[in-house]
């Protein structure tokens, strides 16, 4: 098999899209024979993720021409609403669908334009994976499949582990929770505050943030009078991320919106306590071994982390923790890919 790996949209670090596009691709090196050959769709200024494989260096004009040299079987287009999606029909086309996270932003008008765009996507494709059961039902609720495959393939998690590093961009001065994100309205953080009345924890937030958003988590903050235990660092490197994960209390992760949520295994992979909501996928990320805020009252919230610390202390559940974390991994996420590639080459 010839096929192209789409990592157009590592365009865009920091995101979970980049760690999905990085792991997954190098992974799926591993499934290759002698017969088989993975290009890379990428940015020229990330090429040396896939050291030694070919790539196809992106540009924005192959919006409408793409670089193809007319061997290849199969596109594999990575992001959703790609606008680089290939749409030569002697190719195979596979789709990855992550979310449909636009439903639950509450803009009509923009659910109907995404709807539309992802419509014609699917309509390209001949092949549709998508990384979580609850974003297989979206998919098939809201659009119309005509009889095409669809599968669903989890995510893996890798963390990048740095025991000696001990000098985080910000050091909290006592016990503290962490949470890991994207910092805009759908991952719900201007929640988390209130978690700190009635304890000694600071609260860490690490992650690209919206300004607008990241007021308003300050604003909570000040409501509860814990702004001074509210810490935002901004995005961070992988050091710092070992670290945070490594020395947090408790991981948390109140998301409206995910198609799958890897912060939390990477979390989990620690042995960490674990705190999600119940909305969209997050259930089966965490499984029975997170706690879940079943609603967002501060008083309910307060409840739920007071129980979830206590039972974990008691139970020290850590080992079952690290053990469901690593249900999840790359590799085996390669080998579900490489049956659906194998699959329409046969066709």
């Amino acid at each position: 098999m010839n096929i192209i790996f789409d990592c157009e949209r590592m365009r865009h670090p920091y995101t979970g899209l980049f760690e999905y596009c990085v792991q997954l691709g190098k992974s799926l090196q591993t499934c290759t024979t002698a017969d088989d050959r993975i290009s890379y769709y990428v940015p020229k200024q990330y090429v040396h993720y896939f050291e030694k494989q070919r790539c196809l260096i992106h540009k924005r004009f192959h919006k409408w021409f793409l670089p193809l040299t007319g061997h290849e079987n199969i596109w594999h287009t990575t992001y959703q609403g790609s606008r680089y999606m290939q749409r030569n029909r002697t190719m195979k086309n596979v789709l990855t669908i992550h979310d449909l996270n636009f439903l639950y932003e509450k803009t009509a008008l923009k659910t109907d334009k995404y709807l539309r765009k992802l419509q014609k996507n699917i309509d390209s494709a001949d092949y549709i994976v998508t990384i979580s059961e609850y974003a297989k039902n979206d998919i098939l609720n809201y659009l119309k499949m005509n009889d095409k495959p669809i599968s669903v393939i989890y995510n893996g998690c890798n963390v990048l582990e740095f025991p000696d590093y001990n000098a985080p961009v910000y050091r909290p001065a006592v016990p503290f929770l962490f949470a890991m994100g994207t910092v805009l309205p759908k991952k719900n953080f201007h929640i988390l505050p209130c978690l700190l009345k009635n304890n000694d924890y600071e609260l860490v937030i690490a992650g690209k943030g919206n300004d607008d958003y990241i007021q308003k988590i300050v604003e909570e903050a000040k409501k509860h009078n814990v702004a001074d235990r509210v810490k935002l660092t901004g995005p961070v490197k992988n050091e710092d991320k070992y670290w945070y994960l490594k020395n947090c209390s408790a991981f948390l992760f109140p998301s409206l919106a995910e198609g799958f949520g890897i912060p939390p295994i990477e979390a989990m992979h620690f042995g960490k306590p674990v705190f999600l909501s119940t909305k969209t996928s997050l259930p089966e990320v965490g499984g029975q071994h997170a706690y879940y805020f079943n609603d967002f009252e501060p008083e309910n919230m307060c409840g739920v982390f007071e129980t979830g610390m206590s039972h974990y202390a008691q139970t020290n559940p850590r080992s079952l923790i690290i053990q469901h974390a690593n249900q999840f991994n790359w590799k085996e996420s390669a080998k579900a890919y490489w049956k659906v590639y194998e699959s329409i080459c046969s066709i």
